[in-house]
């Protein structure tokens, strides 16, 4: 039987970070089912500045986003731009192939092409199955996302929610290159928004829905058709489910969930890798304690969660309440976001926003006393009706 400290299950971005906190001092094993890293691609690519320092990796950049225009139900829009950008797209399949460079570079080995089944503790020691073998270890990280196996394996711990998402790429020159065109609404995305991102000669055009509102493709069909972008060709398309809203629990014997797999995602925006590279130094800090003491138990893991909720843990709370009371809002309530945000002081305070942080924007908003008069009787309808 092979014998590694740790296994890693999942060869994504936060997988691989993982992988490289622990291999300078362990012998990781990151086993991913796909024959190559980043493969599917089942995310926008715009990501922060910060996540990509992060990430301890230089990704090439395709473009870099300074604002958005953000259409309201009716058709009426709000131009929101900054001075500096506020977001980086770049090529996820490239990104997930540089971040598993970097974890064997660290030390890390990797096993591809190695679907992970089940695992159990025997004699003090992680057993796991997969397809094609048997791995013994001290310690297993389930970075094995949404559908995560590992997750499961916890009573009672699914996501409180799931939304879905569907995206694709096409042959089409935006006329803002540095803007992403955003649009709310309950026939354009319900429970969510759309966003088209532009990068030279292609635009990446897709949306979220809450699950109830059935397949999203049926929402992106009549987007490419509202937007004029029907009958232009697509080169990829993407879709997946999105866990958000938290789980009960990230931990058990000899196991650490992280990113997608412990619910570690933005319920503002659907977003993953800032909460779960923060979430990466708790894992690693947390798995050294266990093998200075020799200690894989439950009960000793336990500090994780405290751990990685220092970190990441408030603003997906924040986000999470500003979710549930964004799904109420009827359209008219959005409609009214335009007579609100439109003057010069309320687009410099949404101009910056930060995206790894958007429920700060509120309390931002918050100090401003005509601002708060006027979103109030909104805000308390949605509040009322999200806890109703």
């Amino acid at each position: 039987m092979i014998r590694h400290d740790v296994i890693v299950v999942g060869g994504g971005p936060v997988g691989n970070r993982v992988a490289s906190l622990l291999a300078k001092e362990y012998d990781v094993l990151v086993m991913e089912e796909h024959s190559v890293p980043g493969r599917p691609m089942q995310c926008t690519g715009l990501i922060s500045d910060k996540v990509v320092e992060l990430s301890g990796v230089k990704p090439t950049i395709l473009n870099r986003l300074y604002g958005a225009n953000v259409f309201l139900p009716n058709g009426q829009s709000i131009k929101i731009r900054s001075k500096e950008h506020k977001g980086v797209l770049i090529d996820r399949s490239e990104f997930d192939a540089l971040m598993a460079s970097k974890a064997e570079d660290d030390g890390a080995k990797h096993m591809y092409s190695s679907r992970f089944l089940s695992h159990s503790i025997r004699n003090g020691s992680v057993i796991a199955e997969t397809d094609k073998t048997t791995i013994e270890a001290s310690m297993i990280v389930g970075a094995d996302g949404h559908n995560s196996v590992l997750a499961r394996t916890i009573d009672n711990n699914r996501p409180l929610e799931y939304v879905r998402g569907i995206q694709a790429d096409i042959k089409h020159r935006a006329e803002d290159q540095d803007m992403v065109n955003i649009r709310t609404g309950s026939e354009t995305a319900p429970g969510f928004f759309s966003w088209e991102i532009p990068f030279g000669d292609m635009t990446r055009v897709g949306l979220c829905t809450s699950w109830s509102a059935g397949p999203p493709s049926v929402y992106l069909k009549a987007l490419m058709k509202r937007t004029g972008l029907e009958d232009k060709e697509i080169v990829n398309k993407y879709c997946g489910r999105i866990p958000i809203g938290g789980q009960r629990r990230t931990y058990a014997d000899h196991l650490l969930l992280v990113g997608d797999a412990a619910c570690q995602v933005k319920p503002v925006s659907g977003g993953g890798l800032h909460p779960a590279f923060l979430s990466s130094y708790a894992v690693a800090e947390t798995v050294a304690e266990a093998f200075d003491d020799n200690d894989f138990s439950e009960g000793s893991l336990s500090v994780y969660e405290k751990r990685w909720k220092r970190a990441a843990g408030k603003e997906l709370r924040r986000g999470y309440i500003l979710r549930k009371m964004y799904t109420t809002m009827k359209d008219n309530e959005l409609n009214r976001a335009v007579d609100i945000f439109s003057n010069d002081d309320m687009k410099n305070v949404l101009g910056n926003a930060d995206i790894d942080r958007p429920s700060d924007l509120l309390f931002r908003l918050m100090k401003d006393p005509k601002a708060m008069m006027r979103l109030m009787p909104i805000m308390t309808k949605a509040m009322l009706r999200s806890i109703l």
